[in-house]
């Protein structure tokens, strides 16, 4: 008996769901399981989370009680690989081509209206009903089973309002060419390419949904990616490749410039410059020498690093970050459908009214002519009520909302992460490169007396030349850029973590800390407190002396982004809270966010920090986005009701999160908010049209006031009001795009 003891979880792996209705089931069923206290499944990831109370629990039940609400079910293990849905995909786009194959001559035949004499009259017919049923009993089978599925349950959802809408749709058109005659030139109402193309344009929803879940897989996928598939090991002076897996804690190895640290370890020799800042959120690299902590899946730069493990697969920095996504996605619920919520209580009520309606008209009239007048309103009725327009209401709305949004640099997800950033009440904003550049630029220059700007810079720039620091890098470009002359610099040398030292026209020129100019004998008083407010104002601090004397100060950045400002004022003119989140110092978190009007600052945070501030915000009642571009932002990202990338920053940013800002960055934040908010509001007034066609629909093809005024709905009127209906909710959507070409 495969058990586990509680605290605990299990990860079941869930497949046959299809709509929030058989998310609702699964928990429920979940939970009747003794010795569970919660069961969380996402729809969009096909996992259930099932916490454990107490005792021991055997996993066999928990899949068992799904397989008996009529799913299937596996236990899913922490190291097993992640669920791919290229396959699910694969047959959904066989499933479309297939059906499109033959809907397209059921449309065709059906539109003609005699301009085709071999398709026309009762053989036409008999040819439109024979492709219908390969559409209907071929790929649509798939949309059948599960309302079947639901039925058995007594529960309904939107498979089940398709099913009757294709049904009632083939059923009476086969019962009405059945009783006519072919030799008869008049061919009764058909509306077999209605009910062809209701499960076609399902079938492309499913092949929608299933390419938005690809991107829940390569977030983990891009994480497992960053890991270096071997390492250099080095055992008794001799170095030697070996599979990452293999690393044990206690082994020593070497990491060359431009490899990245393949475990969480401590250098033992060897200095460098590593870029942390996937990791940690820092915005400059930091240098590392002998008993420095280094994490693995950050990037060595500049020097040879010997370092020694301590910890290794899931116990490391990346292993947990891994498992923090994993997590998060694992328990996120999915977005409620309105629609599949509302179906619950509509369907029945129409099979009530169409059983009611049928009773009601064969107790009037009884005879050969009332049975057939009652079938025709019966019929009528679940035409009317075929969720065509029920079923546009969403996605409508969404292909002409993300449309839009891609013509603007924004890419929606999918209609979930539309409708949930429509929610945002609370952003939570990364620093570097999200509200920065990401790259550090001079900001400061702060000569002594008697030296100028313009020679401090060019002096600085010329020690610096072909340095592969960042910092070092940004005073060259700083040179460049204010087209300052290139001096020549000899015997430069450098100390890694300190500074360099460079001879430049018969000068020595010292750059570096004040701390490293101090020991080499400079008299650093006039540059002590230039350097100590820079460092107050989120700046770092570079220090020059010339000729032995104390030259000045260079101060460095991440600078803002040139567009941060106005986004700030657009976002809090929506009405939203706003939080800086960074994994950098406080002294530039403070500094950045003062200059951007931002009070609530959390600074310093890990990757896990991150993802516990957002279940924070979430538990107290917020709807949160998290914005962010890197490695160390991914948890929260998924953890959040909305992840939203940068378009420039990592692959697994951008696969972790429901919204990618490609164009603009930080400037389009606004727009994506704008947008999914008018998006919204175009699916409720959708669905609004549609419930009141069928609010006024219904009662008439029930045939309620023939008594009064005569008036009442045939299957061919009622089949029509069903398109106009679908109609007017496809114009509607077609507004959206006018509106927010408006808005831009």
């Amino acid at each position: 008996m495969n058990t586990v003891s509680p605290p605990s979880h299990i990860d079941l792996t869930i497949t046959g769901m299809t709509c929030a209705a058989c998310v609702r089931r699964i928990e429920k069923a979940l939970k009747r399981v003794e010795g569970v206290s919660d069961a969380a499944v996402n729809l969009a990831s096909r996992q259930a989370r099932v916490t454990i109370a107490t005792g021991m629990i055997d996993v066999a039940l928990l899949t068992g009680a799904v397989r008996a609400a009529g799913y299937g079910a596996e236990q899913r293990l922490s190291n097993s690989a992640v669920p791919n849905p290229d396959a699910e995909s694969a047959q959904v786009r066989r499933q479309l081509v297939f059906a499109l194959v033959f809907t397209i001559p059921v449309v065709v035949m059906a539109m003609s209206h005699g301009l085709f004499p071999l398709l026309s009259g009762w053989w036409g017919g008999l040819m439109q009903g024979l492709l219908a049923s390969v559409v209907i009993f071929g790929p649509g089978l798939h949309i059948l089973r599960p309302a079947l599925k639901a039925a058995r349950h007594l529960t309904a959802d939107m498979n089940t309002l398709v099913s009757l809408g294709v049904l009632a749709a083939w059923g009476y058109s086969t019962v009405s060419l059945g009783m006519s005659s072919p030799a008869s030139h008049h061919l009764p109402a058909l509306y077999y390419e209605a009910a062809a193309t209701i499960i076609t344009f399902v079938l492309i929803g499913k092949l929608l949904e299933s390419g938005a879940r690809r991107h829940l897989n390569d977030a983990v996928l891009g994480l497992m990616a960053l890991r270096p598939t071997s390492a250099c090991r080095v055992v008794e002076g001799r170095e030697e490749s070996i599979a990452i897996d293999a690393l044990q804690v206690g082994d020593r190895l070497l990491v060359r410039p431009g490899e990245r640290i393949a475990a969480d370890g401590v250098v033992v020799n060897g200095s460098s410059t590593v870029d942390a800042a996937l990791v940690t959120g820092e915005s400059m690299p930091i240098d590392v020498t002998t008993d420095s902590v280094v994490r693995g899946g950050t990037l060595n730069q500049t020097g040879v690093l010997e370092v020694e493990v301590r910890a290794v697969g899931e116990a490391s920095t990346l292993g947990h970050i891994i498992r923090a996504v994993n997590d998060a996605q694992g328990s996120r619920a999915p977005i409620a459908r309105l629609a599949d919520q509302v179906s619950a209580i509509f369907v029945p009520i129409v099979l009530g009214i169409a059983v009611t309606t049928l009773v009601v008209w064969l107790i009037v009239d009884a005879s050969p002519a009332g049975i057939a007048t009652a079938i025709s309103h019966a019929v009528s009725v679940l035409v009317i009520a075929c969720p065509c327009a029920l079923g546009l209401a969403t996605p409508a709305a969404v292909a002409v909302g993300t449309g839009r949004a891609a013509q603007l640099g924004v890419l929606f997800k999918g209609g979930a992460a539309l409708e949930a950033t429509s929610r945002v009440d609370l952003v939570l904003l990364d620093k570097t490169g999200t509200l920065t550049t990401g790259q550090p630029s001079v900001t400061d220059l702060v000569p002594v007396a008697g030296i100028t700007q313009e020679r401090l810079l060019t002096l600085a720039a010329a020690a610096e030349y072909g340095s592969e620091h960042p910092l070092g890098k940004a005073i060259v470009a700083a040179a460049q850029a204010r087209r300052l002359p290139a001096l020549q610099a000899e015997d430069v040398s450098a100390v890694p973590g300190q500074g360099l030292r460079a001879n430049i026209a018969g000068d020595e020129v010292l750059i570096g800390t004040v701390r490293w100019l101090t020991s080499r004998g400079i008299e650093t008083s006039a540059l002590s407190a230039a350097a100590d407010l820079l460092a107050q104002r989120g700046r770092t601090p570079v220090a020059v002396a010339i000729a032995g004397k104390a030259a000045g100060v260079v101060g460095l950045s991440d600078a803002p982004h040139p567009a941060a400002r106005r986004a700030i004022e657009r976002l809090r003119g929506l009405g939203v809270a706003l939080a800086v989140v960074t994994g950098d110092r406080a002294e530039p978190a403070r500094a950045l966010a003062d200059d951007l009007n931002i009070t609530d600052i959390h600074a310093e945070m890990t990757p896990t920090d991150k993802a516990r501030l957002v279940a924070e915000a979430r538990a107290a009642g917020h709807t949160v986005a998290m914005v962010g571009d890197g490695l160390n932002d991914a948890p929260a990202l998924a953890g959040a009701d909305v992840g939203i990338a940068i378009g420039t920053g990592t692959d697994v940013a951008q696969a972790a999160a429901e919204v990618v800002l490609v164009q603009g960055g930080i400037a389009t934040l606004p727009v994506a908010l704008t947008l999914a908010r008018r998006t919204l509001r175009t699916i409720r007034e959708n669905l609004a049209w549609a419930f009141i066609y069928n609010l006024i629909g219904i009662p008439l093809a029930a045939g309620v006031l023939v008594p009064l005024n005569g008036w009442s709905l045939s299957p061919a009127f009622a089949s029509a009001a069903m398109a106009l209906s679908s109609v007017s909710v496809l114009v509607n959507s077609l507004r959206l795009r006018r509106v927010l070409r408006q808005s831009t």
